[in-house]
């Protein structure tokens, strides 16, 4: 067993390691039953083993919006792609914080919404695409002038054994093949580790991570690894075992295998509720690139919401880097209002609701001060100001918010809860409940309210929204 030995910049301090990754070519797949024994819900096991955390210097987002997420919606127009396409670029801004992003490539119109996004001359996101590993699909990335592509490359024994019938070392000696293909056409290879989190790590993994690596210097071109949570499995708790830990995960494709934080990715799915969580663990312990989707569309539950890393990576770098937020808001409303898509509306964002209190206490806050139950400045940060739903529990409180919210009235123009037109309506939306109503009071039955109960102040409050 070889040891290595090598200077650890992040520390300052020479690292040593004597595991020489080798293929593991079991006569039996190993399932891991003691985590998956699929009649009960996956257990998380822990060996109480933490690695360092080490988050690059550059991080940076990558996007499946226009292949795995368009895998579970209906086909989008070509015209729906490339505005989302400009909305994306405005999004990530000019350093290209979203730095990528997939297409397809298969059918004609496919390949036409390629050539259009191209045609819009834009530096980020970069257009790479994912294909079948066959000569053709090679040669169609050559010709749309694609630099870079994504190939499956299924690595758990449950795809290997179960799906393609394989042994491991028949399943590595394809995949290499395959990638050697991708290079001898000038193509920088993204290898999809497809069911990571499930997989034997230092069985096959990180052995055929390595032989990757030895491609790449034989090569000179770099070969990327995307570490797929195919079924949302991986977990970021402290100390947990492989092969769910995704800390462990990233940190042994860069000590173990030499491939540098740039060629590390981590795409997830939120299976279990863990896809932001798990997203941002990757890039704290050494992947520089999370892949998304728009919405977080996708496969099942759907992979991590790209909007989420945005906001995400503000929070870690304590700087937008040159990213437009208010294009979070201008995408939902374009997947609503062109592309019939349903948001949730308590999803943090871009819900209708994500920032509308209903509660009678929370509205006195906020009539008082935003900040008390406003996450931030919404308004400024993404086009969207805080508001009020009023129903039988926002009470005086909610009902003065609303108004001063709605009429965008001033400092000194706003009225408080006891002024005698929000006690008015109070009592006419009492009675509406008392009534047996259960749905909430729309924008034009509290306006029409106003009208009925004041029309002089009503003609006086729209005049004022009008300047």
């Amino acid at each position: 067993m070889k040891e290595k030995i090598f200077f650890n910049e992040n520390v300052n301090l020479y690292e040593t390691h004597s595991y020489t990754p080798s293929l593991q070519d079991v006569a039996e797949p190993k399932l891991y039953r003691e985590m998956f024994d699929y009649d009960s819900v996956p257990r998380i096991l822990f060996n109480f083993r933490n690695v360092p955390m080490r988050c690059p210097k550059e991080i940076w987002i990558t996007d499946t919006t226009f292949r795995d997420g368009q895998q579970s919606q209906s086909p989008f127009k070509v015209e729906h792609i490339v505005n989302l396409f400009k909305l994306m670029s405005r999004l990530g801004g000019e350093k290209g914080i979203i730095r990528q992003s997939e297409f397809f490539i298969y059918s004609e119109k496919d390949r036409e919404a390629v050539r259009k996004c191209q045609e819009l001359g834009l530096k980020f996101p970069e257009i790479t695409s994912w294909i079948r590993a066959n000569d053709n699909d090679f040669k169609l990335v050559k010709e749309m002038g694609l630099k870079e592509t994504g190939i499956l490359v299924s690595c758990s024994d449950y795809h290997i054994f179960k799906k393609m019938n394989m042994t491991r070392r028949q399943a590595m000696d394809k995949y290499l093949v395959i990638v050697k293909k991708a290079l001898d056409a000038g193509i920088v290879p993204r290898c999809h580790f497809e069911d990571i989190t499930r997989a034997d790590y230092y069985g096959f993994v990180v052995p055929f991570a390595a032989a990757l690596k030895d491609l790449s210097d034989e090569s000179g071109m770099p070969i990327k690894i995307r570490c797929c949570d195919t079924l949302g499995y991986g977990v970021s708790f402290p100390g947990t075992a492989l092969p769910r830990s995704v800390q462990g995960i990233v940190y042994g494709l860069h000590h173990y295998a030499d491939f540098p934080s740039e060629w590390l990715e981590w795409h997830g799915h939120n299976d279990f509720y863990k896809v932001v969580t798990n997203a941002t663990t990757a890039w704290l312990y050494g992947a520089s690139a999370v892949n998304c989707s728009l919405l977080g569309i996708g496969e099942r539950t759907g992979n991590c919401p790209l909007e989420a890393m945005a906001i995400e990576y503000c929070s870690l770098k304590g700087t937008t880097d040159g990213m437009d937020l208010t294009a979070i808001t201008d995408i939902a409303e374009y997947f609503e209002k062109e592309m019939d898509y349903i948001i949730p509306p308590r999803t943090p964002f871009v819900g209708r609701n994500f920032n509308t209190t209903r509660a009678g206490i929370h509205a006195d806050g906020m009539l008082k001060d935003q900040e008390i139950y406003n996450i931030f400045n919404t308004e400024k940060i993404l086009k969207r100001p805080p508001l009020v739903a009023v129903d039988s529990h926002s009470g005086t409180a909610g009902i003065a918010y609303w108004i001063n919210s709605y009429f965008s009235l001033k400092e000194d123009e706003r009225i408080d809860k006891k002024d005698p037109l929000v006690l008015a309506i109070k009592e006419k939306i009492d009675v509406e409940y008392e009534s047996g109503r259960t749905t909430s009071i729309g924008d034009e039955e509290l306006l029409n309210l106003i009208h009925d109960i004041d029309s002089k102040r009503f003609k006086k409050l729209m005049l004022g929204m009008a300047k």
